[in-house]
């Protein structure tokens, strides 16, 4: 085991490297400047498209546009706003929170174009749904079709294994770690109730998915969000200490020296490889996985849909990813360590961030939220993953197997080690997000024009 944890730990560090890191910024900020910031000149626009319905025009789909959003955000707003906030800034020192924001701004350009374009190219299976993402973008209007056709079913493979990483065992993992520590319920109990209740949704498909994450997402994220401000507001004197460490740690050569975070030893490489990573794992901008759920949504324009979209990232990364890290940055436990020695991380982090305002409450709000962000997750990652399934197979009928065997993968990632499943679901996500990057790069110009196009026509209705 130490081994195999050893060989993933060099993978993860070598694919998250600084090529990795550039073809993702890179690509998101030549997307910005191409587009002429209009993602961003936009995002009230985009906001705004939430509490208005289209109309007009004859619209395919199977769920309406905030259902999409909703089942994109459950996909999104998992461990990954606490639990992957909590390693980042520990890892890549608080100065990682930087990088995370940064990223962010620059992937409403990546996350527009992955959506925007599975929207457009989504096409009606034999037994009439719809189906749409990176894969059928790539298969059906990248530039040169063979190596379109390998990168389209790269990119479903991909899929797939990141479904069962990042979508099922890291989210699975967060939640049986989360009731250990708060409630020492055995990891396999849990693991077990976790993988029952999994096949009883998603044997629904994306129509009870999408039910079900249509009001479970914006309670449990506002309740999170109340809570998260009420920490920050009870160590405001405190957060000016945090912020400084914040910004110093984001673009010092080496940091770590006194405040809060002074138990923690980072370069700023580290900051923005794990600010960035974490990023991507928290909005999955440029993964393109949010373009299988905005190809289901009920809408005739595309680029309105990626309008939509877009906000996610705004939802997950920017408001909420920022309220976890200035909750643990102000209540001081940045650089805390366990009974053993070992810095405090993860889950435990962040139990311990909420525990100095709520008491032993504290862990219990946060081991529940984490289970409900991480159990939505896992229902919405399953559709996605499922789509790509199906994309390689050919044959929807065969969804059946995947749906069980999804199951049974949510209780392996519940009593796995916690480093093997970060790692791989690292690398899973590294990997899709290669062809998924090279298809926005390649049709940039047709994303470009589209958003032009519509630009002016929203001005001259």
């Amino acid at each position: 085991m130490e081994k195999t944890a050893a060989i993933l730990a060099n993978i993860d560090q070598f694919v998250w490297g600084p090529v990795m890191l550039a073809l993702m910024l890179g690509t998101g900020i030549y997307l910005m400047l191409k587009m002429r910031f209009l993602p961003l000149r936009n995002l009230g626009y985009a906001l705004g498209c939430l509490l208005k319905r289209e109309t007009g025009k004859e619209k395919e789909g199977e769920i309406s546009p905030l259902a999409s959003l909703t089942t994109e955000l459950a996909a999104t707003i998992g461990t990954g706003n606490i639990v992957g906030v909590a390693t980042a800034m520990v890892l890549g020192g608080a100065g990682a929170l930087v990088w995370m924001l940064l990223a962010a701004f620059i992937g409403f350009s990546t996350k527009f174009a992955e959506s925007m374009l599975s929207v457009k190219y989504r096409v009606q299976m034999q037994n009439k749904t719809i189906a749409g993402g990176p894969m059928y973008t790539l298969k059906n209007a990248f530039p040169l079709k063979k190596l379109g056709s390998v990168l389209a079913v790269l990119f479903a493979l991909f899929a797939v294994f990141a479904s069962f990483g990042m979508g099922n065992m890291a989210q699975s993992n967060s939640i049986t770690t989360a009731l250990v520590e708060t409630f020492n319920i055995p990891q396999a109990k849990s693991g077990l109730v976790l993988s029952i209740l999994t096949i009883l949704v998603i044997l629904g498909g994306i129509q009870a998915i999408s039910k079900i994450t249509l009001y479970m997402v914006p309670c449990m994220a506002l309740f999170y969000i109340i809570a998260a401000v009420t920490v920050i507001v009870v160590h405001i004197e405190h957060l000016p200490q945090g912020l400084l460490e914040i910004i110093t740690m984001a673009f010092s050569p080496k940091a770590a020296v006194g405040g809060i975070g002074g138990a923690i030893v980072v370069s700023m490489q580290d900051a923005v490889r794990y600010g960035v990573s974490r990023g991507v794992f928290s909005n999955e901008a440029g993964l393109g996985a949010a373009g299988i759920s905005a190809a289901a949504a009920e809408s005739a324009s595309p680029v309105r849909q990626g309008y939509i979209s877009m906000t996610g990232v705004f939802f997950d990364t920017i408001i909420i990813c920022t309220l976890t890290g200035l909750a643990i940055a102000a209540s001081g436990v940045l650089g805390q360590k366990e009974a053993s020695g070992a810095l405090l991380t993860g889950a435990p982090l962040a139990i311990a961030a909420f525990s100095t305002v709520f008491g032993d409450m504290g862990g219990c709000f946060v081991s529940i939220g984490i289970s409900l962000f991480a159990f939505a997750t896992i229902i919405a990652w399953e559709y996605q993953g499922e789509r790509a399934f199906e994309f390689l197979t050919g044959r929807p009928k065969f969804n059946i197997c995947y749906r069980f065997v999804y199951s049974l993968v949510t209780f392996i990632g519940a009593v796995c080690a916690l480093d093997i499943v970060w790692d791989f679901s690292d690398i899973m996500n590294a990997m899709m997000a290669i062809p998924n990057l090279i298809c926005v790069l390649a049709l940039s110009g047709e994303v470009s024009k589209d958003i032009k196009e519509y630009q002016y026509s929203i001005h001259h209705k």
